[in-house]
């Protein structure tokens, strides 16, 4: 069952979104770089929705969307050289492992990702830099911007993917007056990590899904053009929030 909610006008006239509630099922999407379609997918379950933090839960074994190139290689594993010159698609597939909590607060150039080993061992948290997230009737959407940071327990970190900004650079996919912006929203996020802000300082590691929570579905028109918030959840056309059983 799902509660209606209507939408409100924010400070700036904008329209507001309605508040999703624990439970809730919404898509996190990624557009293509340098393009308007979506090219990730993932369904999530909303942990917390308040005006200070969007979490949510990608539980093992969801259905997802994912590129992979049009000659059937997985984009990982394309060379360097041409993983960004080739064309590709979005396919159908599912995630795999353990499942990862993502926390983001409005307005912020990043989201924080959590990883477990199996058993709830808890692995790392991952910065995960890209366009700060829109949010929709179905869910938010954003753009990757390659570069990433490891955090680990003893509070260590370390870049990741610098290679893959440095060739999504050569190949135009980020022009350099973004790049100068991603690298300083990383400079800012390891500022963050070094005073050990939230949500690093919280206790999000000690967290788990509720039992009764099930796996959100992909739906069909998962690719849909973000649109305004509804007020009926039964508007034709719309991905209104499910609630997990």
């Amino acid at each position: 069952m799902t509660t209606q909610r209507e939408p409100g006008t924010g400070a700036d006239g904008a329209t507001s979104h309605p508040r999703w509630q624990p439970g809730d099922h919404i898509l996190w999407r990624y557009r293509a770089n340098g393009a308007s379609d979506v090219h990730i997918c993932r369904p999530v379950t909303v942990v917390r929705d308040t005006p200070d933090l969007l979490a949510v839960w990608l539980a093992p074994g969801t259905p997802c969307v994912r590129p992979r190139l049009l000659d059937g290689t997985p984009v990982h594993l394309e060379p360097l050289e041409t993983r960004y010159t080739k064309p590709r698609g979005p396919v159908p597939t599912t995630w795999s492992g353990t499942g990862v909590l993502k926390l983001a607060r409005p307005g912020d150039p990043w989201s924080v990702w959590l990883f477990w080993e199996p058993g709830w061992r808890f692995k790392n948290w991952y910065v995960n830099l890209e366009e700060p997230l829109r949010r929709w009737s179905g869910g938010v959407d954003s753009e990757d911007h390659f570069l990433d940071i490891a955090v680990y327990p003893d509070r260590h970190w370390e870049w990741r993917d610098e290679d893959e900004f440095d060739q999504a650079l050569s190949v135009g996919l980020i022009d350099p007056g973004q790049a100068d912006r991603v690298r300083r929203a990383g400079r800012e996020a390891t500022r963050l990590i070094g005073r050990w802000g939230s949500p690093f300082s919280e206790r999000w590691t000690e967290w788990r899904p509720a039992p009764g929570w099930g796996t959100p579905r992909l739906p069909p028109d998962w690719h849909r053009p973000p649109g305004p918030p509804v007020a009926d959840e039964g508007l034709p056309g719309t991905i209104a929030p499910s609630r997990a059983s």
